[in-house]
């Protein structure tokens, strides 16, 4: 795996002072340009969730859903987009957070997952943690249990695991 996380962060393209003065945005879209390096992504995830007997993956918008649907379907199961607020058009369940400058809200269809599927929350990188905890209180909400969630990368000095505790975190590569 260390090669893997090596590769991974090699192709991660760092974007200083964005969105505002003093993040170091970390921008993925340069990993998924790259097929193999993409596929050996999702080859990685699968072999980790593959045992885990899941029903469905929650993708968290919108680069969630680029990390989640190929790993839906590799594991032949469900996919459930988790959006932000206004984007759906069935009844919907909603959940509010709080950002480090504000509120934010996420959805999913009320429908979407059933009681006691077993669930898998995907996003491609964990940061502070809010929005992935909004997304298992999401599944939750809908009587789901959330088996795990997973990234591509995370950025531990944030301390998003800490927000996530009580669940399994997995991710392939890690910032300090």
């Amino acid at each position: 795996m260390a090669e893997l996380e090596k590769d991974v962060k090699k192709a991660i393209r760092n974007i200083p002072d964005y969105p505002k003065k003093g993040i170091a945005f970390k921008d993925l879209t340069t990993l998924w340009e790259d097929g193999r390096l993409t596929r050996r992504v999702t080859d990685a995830l699968e072999k980790k969730w593959s045992k885990a007997r899941l029903d469905k993956i929650v993708g968290i918008e919108a680069r969630g859903f680029i990390v989640g649907a190929p790993l839906a379907d590799r594991l032949g199961i469900g996919f459930v987009p988790a959006r932000k607020v206004g984007k759906l058009p069935a009844k919907k369940v909603s959940v509010n957070y709080a950002l480090e400058y504000g509120r934010q809200g996420l959805e999913m269809h009320a429908d979407s997952i059933a009681k006691g599927d077993r669930v898998l929350v995907v996003d491609d990188l964990l940061a502070t943690g809010g929005t992935s905890k909004a997304a298992a209180a999401l599944v939750e909400k809908l009587g789901g249990k959330v088996v795990g969630l997973t990234f591509v990368t995370e950025l531990s000095s944030l301390k998003g695991r800490e927000k996530l505790s009580g669940y399994e975190v997995y991710t392939l590569s890690s910032y300090d």
